[in-house]
């Protein structure tokens, strides 16, 4: 059995800007309201701890993840075991190339398992929301540093 939150956006932004945004983890910090921090390496297999915070003015968890699968300019995906291994969650984070100035980003979480059942509609409610301020978070950043560029003479 498998369950899904997703939330996806479109960005007047090209998609190599998206993944700079993505993948420099020592700036999610400065722009990133669920994962305010994130530690590890883009290598898979590689461990991470990920600082996860669902409700907007709620407390940080810190998150054990495995890095599942990344491909530059494309997507990075974790996994993380819930419900004592009964359910494995994957954390999703793609980004679709629309063309030259133009993306959409994607981010959610698949829940696989036979325990899913248990990933209560309440919690998806409170993912469903949090990864749609992340989207919404990401746009702003991707589409600010464009913007910047395109004002800077190369």
């Amino acid at each position: 059995m498998q369950r899904a939150v997703e939330h996806r956006t479109g960005v007047q932004a090209p998609a190599e800007i998206l993944w700079e945004v993505i993948s420099d983890f020592a700036t999610w910090g400065d722009w990133n309201p669920v994962h305010p921090r994130i530690e590890g390496a883009l290598r898979i297999g590689t461990p991470l701890n990920v600082e996860v915070v669902l409700d907007g003015d709620g407390p940080a968890k810190v998150v054990e993840a495995v890095v599942q699968d990344w491909v530059p300019y494309e997507q990075l995906h974790w996994r993380t075991k819930r419900l004592r291994g009964f359910v494995t969650a994957i954390r999703y984070i793609e980004i679709e190339n629309m063309g030259p100035t133009n993306a959409t980003f994607s981010n959610g979480e698949l829940f696989i398992g036979p325990l899913v059942r248990l990933v209560s509609r309440d919690e998806r409610r409170r993912l469903r929301a949090a990864y749609t301020r992340m989207g919404e978070a990401v746009r702003e950043r991707a589409e600010a540093i464009w913007s910047q560029r395109q004002k800077t003479p190369i």
